[in-house]
C-alpha cells in the first residue's frame, strides 16, 4: 500500500500535469510509481481517446459549435472525461500562450479546431507548432494577416509571434517584427460560405504566392529571401526563445511568477530550474514531452507543492472530476451546457482569453467576485452528498469503525479532498465545527445518514480556506 506521502505526491503531480485525481487514482497511480505514472503521461497513447460522439448525441449543436457557449462545453467535456489528462493541460497551456479570442474571431468551430491543434500536436516540436499557428485560420483572422499584404505590411502577427509567442520583450528590435511580418504576406485565409443559412462553415489556409514578399530581408542578425518557415526556423534556434518558452512552462506547471510584461525587469523565481527547462528544450531538438519528462521528474517540481493558485478552469474541472458530476453518457449531459458559463464567472472564459497576453495568471486570478464564485461553485458539489464522488469520500470516511473523535475526521476530510495542508488556526475552526455537533458514530442507519451530512459540511468549510486555492 502506498503510503501518505507518495500519495500526496502523486496528487500534487495530477493536479499539475491534469486536472486532479480521485483517490482511487492516486492509489492505482502512487502503485504504478511515480516515475511510470509521468511516462504514462507524457506518452498517452496507450489511453483511449474521449468519445466526443456521445457528446455529440446528447448536445449535436457542438459538432460545429455556433455560439459561444457551445465552442465552451465542447472543451469542457475533453477536460471532464480525458483518459489523457497532461494532453488536454497542454493544449489549456497553449491557449494561454498562443491566446486567440473568439470575441473577434467569432467562430467557436475554430477555435476548437485551434484547440485540437493543440491537443494532438502540443508534446511534439514546438517548432512544428509555430508552423501550424502560423497557417490556423483562427491565429491569422484574430492577429490580422489576413490583411498583410507585401505592398502593405501588416505587423500584428509578426509582433506577436516575437513578443508573446517566442522570444519576449527586448530580445528583437522593430526592425526585426517589419522583417518577420513581410516574410508571411500571402499567408491568408481563403473566403468561406456564410453563416446563414446553412450553419457554421470553416476557412481554409491559403496561401498566394502573388502577394508574398519574395525579396531579401534581414531577421535577427540573418539575411535571405526568407518566407515564414523560414523565419520560424531562425527563431527556434533563438536562445532567448528557449529561455522564453521554459520560464512559461514553469510558469503554468510548477510555480507562479510575475505577469508576463513585467519579465523583461523581474528575473525569474527559480533561475536554475528555467535553465535546466531550457537545456531540455535545446537537447530535445525542440520536442516537448521530453522537456515535461524532465520537469515533472525534476526536484524543483516535487518541491513546489501548493506553490501556485489554482486557475479556474482547474478549481472547476478539478471538481467536476473529484465529485464525479457530469460523468459518463448520462442523460444528465445537457445540463453540462450552462454550467460552462461558470469558469467565465470565476474569471477564465476559454477560447475568449481578454487579449492576445491571455490571463494573469496567480494572484491575478483572485479578487473579491471572482473568488466567491469559486468558493460557490466548489461548495455546491463537495457538500451535495448525492454526487458519486462525495459518496466515495463519505464511505473512506467511515471505513474503519463506528466511530471517530473530531480530529481525526478532519484529518480524514483534508486527506481525501487533496491531501490538503492547512495552518493550526484552521485545522482548530474544523475541529470545533465537528466537535460542536456531538459524537461522530455511525452504528445506525440515523448515524450514516448524519455522517454524510457531516462530512459534506466538512468538505464545504474546506473547500472555503484559503488554502484550497492553492494547488
Amino acid at each position: 500500500m502506498a503510503s501518505s506521502k507518495e500519495i500526496a505526491l502523486m496528487a500534487h503531480l495530477m493536479r499539475r500535469a491534469g486536472f486532479g485525481a480521485t483517490r482511487e487514482e492516486l492509489e492505482r497511480r502512487a502503485e504504478q510509481g511515480y516515475e511510470a505514472t509521468v511516462e504514462e503521461l507524457v506518452h498517452p497513447e496507450g489511453q483511449p481517446e474521449v468519445d466526443e460522439y456521445m457528446l455529440y448525441r446528447y448536445l449535436p449543436m457542438t459538432e460545429v459549435a455556433f455560439s459561444h457557449v457551445q465552442g465552451v462545453t465542447h472543451w469542457l467535456y475533453y477536460l471532464i472525461h480525458t483518459r489523457r489528462p497532461l494532453q488536454e493541460k497542454m493544449a489549456l497551456f497553449y491557449h494561454h500562450l498562443f491566446a486567440t479570442g473568439d470575441a473577434k474571431v467569432d467562430a467557436p468551430n475554430h477555435m476548437i479546431a485551434q484547440v485540437k491543434m493543440f491537443r494532438d500536436h502540443g508534446m511534439g516540436s514546438y517548432k512544428e507548432l509555430l508552423v501550424r499557428l502560423a497557417k490556423d485560420p483562427a491565429m491569422i483572422f484574430w492577429l490580422d494577416n489576413n490583411l498583410n499584404h507585401k505592398d502593405a505590411p501588416n505587423e500584428n502577427w509578426g509582433r506577436e509571434l516575437l513578443e508573446l509567442f517566442s522570444l519576449g520583450v527586448g530580445n528583437y528590435s522593430e526592425r526585426d517584427v517589419l522583417e518577420c511580418s513581410r516574410a508571411f504576406t500571402g499567408w491568408t485565409i481563403s473566403a468561406k460560405i456564410p453563416t446563414s443559412p446553412y450553419g457554421r462553415f470553416y476557412w481554409q489556409f491559403a496561401y498566394r504566392p502573388e502577394d508574398h514578399d519574395f525579396s531579401e530581408k534581414t531577421f535577427l542578425g540573418q539575411k535571405g529571401r526568407f518566407d515564414g518557415e523560414d523565419i520560424i526556423d531562425i527563431i527556434v534556434k533563438q536562445p532567448a526563445c528557449h529561455r522564453f518558452i521554459a520560464r512559461h512552462l514553469y510558469n503554468f506547471f510548477v510555480a507562479d511568477e510575475p505577469s508576463v510584461p513585467l519579465w523583461p525587469t523581474e528575473p525569474p523565481r527559480d533561475p536554475e530550474a528555467v535553465r535546466t527547462l531550457s537545456d531540455a528544450l535545446v537537447d530535445s531538438g525542440y520536442e516537448m514531452w521530453p522537456v515535461l519528462q524532465t520537469l515533472f521528474n525534476s526536484d524543483f517540481f516535487k518541491e513546489a507543492m501548493y506553490q501556485k493558485v489554482k486557475s479556474p478552469i482547474e478549481v472547476f474541472v478539478g471538481t467536476i472530476r473529484l465529485t464525479r458530476d457530469l460523468e459518463g453518457p448520462d442523460p444528465r449531459l445537457p445540463i453540462i451546457e450552462p454550467v460552462a458559463k461558470e469558469p467565465g464567472y470565476m474569471g477564465q472564459s476559454i477560447i475568449d482569453p481578454p487579449s492576445v497576453e491571455g490571463w494573469h495568471t496567480g494572484q491575478g486570478w483572485i479578487n473579491s467576485g471572482t473568488l466567491a464564485k469559486r468558493i460557490n461553485f466548489v461548495v455546491d458539489r463537495v457538500s451535495n452528498t448525492d454526487l458519486p464522488g462525495v459518496q466515495d469520500i463519505i464511505k473512506r470516511v467511515a471505513s474503519e469503525g463506528t466511530s471517530i473523535t473530531p480530529h481525526t475526521f478532519v484529518e480524514r476530510c483534508l486527506d481525501l479532498i487533496g491531501p490538503l495542508k492547512v495552518d493550526d488556526s484552521t485545522r482548530i475552526e474544523l475541529e470545533a465545527h465537528a466537535e460542536s455537533d456531538g459524537p461522530l458514530s455511525w452504528a445506525t442507519d440515523e448515524g450514516y445518514a448524519d455522517l454524510s451530512r457531516r462530512v459534506g459540511d466538512t468538505l464545504a468549510l474546506i473547500a472555503s480556506t484559503r488554502e484550497y486555492q492553492l494547488g
